[in-house]
């Protein structure tokens, strides 16, 4: 389900975000709107991502998501609209991959910080998934990969 989890170094890395929180059950609508806002918004100015699209959640969700749709870029955008530009944080974070539908992603999430609690780190409330292989990438669920990262304390 998920891969061997690891610690590593994330390097601060300049980003364009939409922030939106949403009921849980909106999740899915409003990651396709925003994202496909957040899209149009790059591509007006020019902007070509530097790497894969991801989510950064404030705190673990549970009825409520409160996050941000991001792209890395490699210079700071123009805001417009919902699109604002900001930095996701250097941080020593553990670090997985999971494999398949995002219908696994709850129960992933839940091995994910089995092993951390097992293995006694201390972790911030946020997070960020970054989604490597997507449904732009690939029609196939099973090859679908999602990076998960939780900072250490």
């Amino acid at each position: 389900m998920i891969t061997e989890p690891e610690i590593v170094e994330s390097p601060a890395q300049t980003i364009a975000f939409i922030h939106t929180t949403v009921p849980r059950a909106e999740i899915m609508a409003a990651m396709n709107a925003g994202l496909e806002e957040l899209s149009a918004v790059l591509k007006a100015q020019a902007v070509v991502p530097t790497g894969p699209w991801f989510t950064y959640h404030f705190r673990r969700p549970n009825e409520t998501f409160d996050f941000r749709i991001c792209f890395p870029v490699d210079a700071e955008i123009k805001p417009t609209g919902r699109v604002e530009a900001g930095q996701l944080a250097a941080a020593t974070v553990a670090r997985t991959i999971y494999s398949g539908n995002y219908t696994g992603l709850a129960a992933a999430w839940g091995q994910f910080m089995n092993w951390i609690e097992e293995h006694r780190y201390n972790t911030r409330e946020d997070l960020w998934e970054r989604y490597l292989v997507n449904p732009d990438t690939s029609a196939q669920p099973e090859d679908w990969r999602t990076e998960l990262n939780r900072p250490l304390a």
